[in-house]
């Protein structure tokens, strides 16, 4: 059995947000256990060849493995510390914009984008014994002190170790990559073999840009590939790891924060006939402000990452797909490849679940629209050191507002039962009333009981655009058969439409794996 609703209803607190990507872990000295030489030996008819690189383990338990785009276009291993590679992921290639050809001591002349000089291994299993560390995509400041580790080749010996260059920062070139000056290691400059190591913020220990070259006049300049176009690159192709690797520092609240206060009760009816009150200027601003938020998203493409489960395991389900809002009617389409399109998200397979809907854009519509809404401005709160201003609202069953669905799946058939319920919520903002957090809650009266709902929203801001606001998370749950079973998602690779933009569905050229 599955259930889906268009909308939602009150436990104490929502289920963590928790990834089932393993999080990073602490970073730990011992980067020997996070930077990885790659060998790629080959027997041909001059007999063995070898082509050398550096990597390092990107998650938590090294199941990916990232190194330079040039690296594994020369190399091509088939396998890494004995773990076999199962897939290849490339940020950058001969036909992207901005490609030019770049060659160097030990590679031939290739064409592709300098600061998206990256590739990254998917493994069958994790490497033992072997762990990633935190990034940081802070802006270096010159003269900033770094540490450089890879695995340079020596000489003819193939068997080689890791180095550790110390380094400052002297600024990005014009082709955005990062410039360092570093010092000797043991007498020996960075040489070929190299590409693909890590660059380490010396302070915080965390790792702020990969490693790519040198300079060609001679000087010690390391060159490496900022860590903010790694964190662009595996938000596209892991975005439920990306999201847990690279956090968006957004003005937004916690998606794991429980309501303030008490739900709102209604209110006793009077035996007079009055004429409906008026509403004080801040609810009139904030239905306001909530229009205005449902119209600003009628236009837009992201990617949407999803897990399901019950309340104290982990994920038993993930999935991700590009969620495209046109007009707004909102359809899915499987990522990354795009090959099916749905009307309605897909059930995981699972027997009992729950799935999110348009919550994100039918909360900020009704409380914007539905005058049959009860909308009262509690007292401001201090929420993770920020002011908020709360509004609850509540709509009874005879107020026809919220409608609950449940869909039976009996395999060759579906049956739907909708029922119009009582819901109450919260909406928080800041001071101007922009909305930061909605919840819903739905009073159920069968099987399904205390279904609820968190949107957060947070600010888009880009270059030459105005900055607005955009769907952050979404957490849904409800009980059934005393167990409480959730829905969590997350929006990531935001972009928006121009309402004169004409869009084409079920257009695509066929990209092969080497391809961004």
């Amino acid at each position: 059995m599955s259930l889906c609703s268009p909308a939602l209803a009150q436990l104490v607190f929502l289920e963590p947000l928790r990834s089932s990507a393993p999080s990073p872990i602490t970073p730990a000295p011992e980067f020997d256990k996070t930077v990885i030489a790659i060998t790629d030996i080959k027997l041909g008819g001059a007999g063995l060849s070898a082509k050398f690189g550096t990597g390092f383990c990107l998650d938590a338990i090294c199941r990916f493995i990232v190194t330079n785009y040039h690296v594994a276009k020369m190399t091509g291993p088939r396998n890494i510390k004995g773990e076999r590679v199962i897939k290849r992921y490339l940020a950058t290639g001969p036909d992207d914009e901005g490609a030019t050809l770049n060659g160097g001591q030990s590679i031939s002349p290739t064409k592709f984008t300098l600061s998206r000089d990256l590739a990254v291994f998917e493994l069958r299993h994790p490497v033992r014994k072997c762990h990633g560390v935190s990034f940081s995509l802070e802006e270096l400041k010159i003269g900033q002190e770094v540490d450089i580790y890879a695995y340079p080749k020596d000489g003819i010996n193939p068997f080689r170790n890791l180095l550790k260059f110390h380094g400052t920062s002297i600024g990005e070139t014009a082709t955005g990559l990062l410039a360092f000056e570093y010092s000797l290691s043991t007498g020996r400059k960075i040489r070929p073999g190299a590409s693909g190591g890590i660059v380490v913020d010396s302070a915080s220990q965390q790792i702020v840009g990969i490693l790519n070259g040198i300079a060609t006049n001679g000087e010690s300049i390391a060159l490496a590939v900022p860590v903010r176009s790694l964190a662009d690159f595996v938000n596209k192709i892991q975005p439920i790891l990306g999201e847990t690797l690279f956090p968006r520092d957004k003005s937004s609240v916690s998606p794991t924060l429980a309501d303030l206060y008490p739900k709102l009760m209604p209110s006793v009816p009077s035996r007079i006939l009055e004429s409906r009150s008026v509403e004080p200027e801040d609810v009139k601003l904030l239905r306001g402000k909530a229009q205005l938020l449902a119209d600003s998203m009628r236009n837009f493409i992201a990617v949407q990452t999803f897990e399901w489960g019950s309340k104290g395991s982990r994920p038993a389900a993930v999935s991700a797909y590009e969620v495209q809002v046109i007009d707004g009617r909102q359809q899915f389409r499987d990522y990354p490849d795009g090959k099916k399109q749905y009307n309605d998200l897909p059930f995981p397979d699972l027997s009992t679940a729950i799935v999110s809907r348009g919550e994100w854009s039918d909360l900020p519509d009704m409380v914007g629209k539905e005058l049959h809404l009860k909308i009262h401005q509690a007292p401001d709160a201090i929420v993770e050191n920020k002011r908020i201003k709360v509004f609850q609202y509540r709509a009874d069953v005879e107020d026809g507002v919220c409608a609950w669905q449940s869909n039976f799946n009996f395999g060759l058939f579906t049956i739907k039962k909708n029922a119009i319920v009582s819901c109450y919520g919260e909406v928080w903002t800041d001071d101007d009333v922009n909305i930061l957090r909605m919840s819903e809650h739905y009073e159920l009266h069968g099987k399904w009981k205390d279904y609820m709902a968190v949107v957060t929203y947070g600010w888009l801001t880009r270059t030459n655009e105005v900055p607005r606001l955009i769907p952050l998370t979404i957490s849904t749950q409800a009980e059934y058969g005393k167990r409480i079973h959730w829905c969590r998602g997350r929006f990531i690779n935001y972009r928006v439409f121009d309402s004169r933009v004409k869009v084409i569905s079920n257009l695509r050229r066929p990209l092969d794996s080497d391809s961004r």
